[in-house]
């Protein structure tokens, strides 16, 4: 039996799950699925969980049940490319005939002293909860500091503002605008309604320091009893310590078929990967199923495509709070609560509608 490893289920992994797990798995493989949390999350809404305005059961999706998937729990340590062999941490290695690495991205903290230590998290589910810890158990009137203002950081800022509006809360951006990606239509939309909301948003800035309850700010020490990092990411640690071409991100550099140069039984799908759209769970998803179109036809012994589409995206949607959004679909700005309902039911149909 030839053994498919998929290492982590986030949205790349799930949807290769299900494509294959669909009828189209060769009666020859079977796939072992590695992860830490016995089901998927939707990292989409960590925000939410972060805030405190939706529950940890609000974001788990089961992992798909079927005779020829074996799920496996556990702390991935390293790749043994030489020898086809994935090594957990105080368990046995699990080797692979093929393997699609999608564990995802990690805090990027840009060399700046303390951030690692002294700030909070929601790029996972785990540190998504101490977050809700952190941010729920403060006393009325205390200083919320987040870095950050992409996407990450202005949806927990506005979802925190919905859930403890006693809290004071300072955002903080390098650049002149928040939201830098999008057009300056929707980060002035955005900007408006945080102004509205008593966020203080602080653009700009450059933060050269981190320690306990202090953030500072040009060497400004601001005083700030719990701070958020949404300021970046990269690559999982996994990846990064492999060696293996990789771009300027850390991220795996992947033929057209998305599997390494030096190995055509290694695949990277999602944060890890590079790609030529920043990563997103769409991209994860779209190049998923190109990767499964590779796989089957490999095991098929059929000539691989040359190449694919491009990836096309539908759009982005953020929120603010529970009834106001924006975003962008079909290159068109949106703003309100037609934004925010957007969102809400394309989250409903990837929980309820799977595949």
């Amino acid at each position: 039996m030839r053994n498919l490893v998929i290492l982590g289920g986030g949205y790349g992994g799930m949807r290769i799950l299900e494509k294959l797990l669909d009828g189209q798995l060769p009666d020859d493989v079977n796939i072992t699925l590695v992860d830490r949390n016995p089901y998927h999350c939707l990292k989409t809404e960590y925000y939410a969980l972060a805030a405190g305005t939706i529950s940890d059961q609000h974001i788990r999706v089961a992992f798909p049940e079927d005779t020829k998937l074996n799920v496996a729990y556990g702390e991935i340590s390293s790749i043994d490319l030489e020898d086809k062999k994935v090594l957990l941490k105080d368990q046995d290695p699990i080797e692979y005939d093929d393997l699609v690495i999608g564990l995802g991205c990690e805090d990027k903290y840009h060399n700046v002293p303390g951030a690692d230590t002294y700030t909070y998290s929601i790029q996972t589910i785990d540190k998504s909860r101490r977050t809700y810890q952190a941010l729920n158990n403060l006393g009325t009137g205390s200083t919320v500091s987040i870095v950050g203002a992409g996407l990450s950081g202005v949806e927990l800022a506005s979802e925190l503002i919905e859930s403890r509006p006693d809290l004071k809360i300072k955002l903080f951006d390098r650049g002149d605008h928040i939201l830098s990606a999008f057009p300056k239509r929707l980060s002035t939309y955005v900007e408006s309604w945080f102004h509205k909301h008593n966020v203080d948003i602080v653009p700009n800035s450059n933060i050269t320091k981190v320690e306990e309850m202090l953030l500072y700010n040009h060497d400004k020490a601001i005083s700030s009893d719990v701070i958020v990092w949404t300021a970046g990411i990269q690559p999982n640690k996994v990846v990064r310590d492999m060696n293996i071409e990789k771009d300027k991100q850390g991220r795996a550099i992947l033929t057209p078929q998305h599997f390494l140069p030096t190995d055509d039984s290694v695949f990277v799908v999602g944060d890890c990967a590079s790609l030529s759209h920043a990563p997103s769970a769409q991209l994860a998803e779209g190049q998923a199923e190109q990767i499964v179109t590779v796989l089957l036809k490999k095991w098929a012994g059929e000539p691989l495509p040359e190449s694919f589409p491009t990836i096309k995206l539908k759009g982005v949607l953020g929120s603010l709070g529970k009834k106001h959004g924006f975003g962008l679909v079909a290159d068109r700005a949106i703003t309100g609560r037609v934004a925010r309902l957007l969102k809400s039911g394309i989250l409903w149909m990837y929980k309820y509608h799977r595949g």
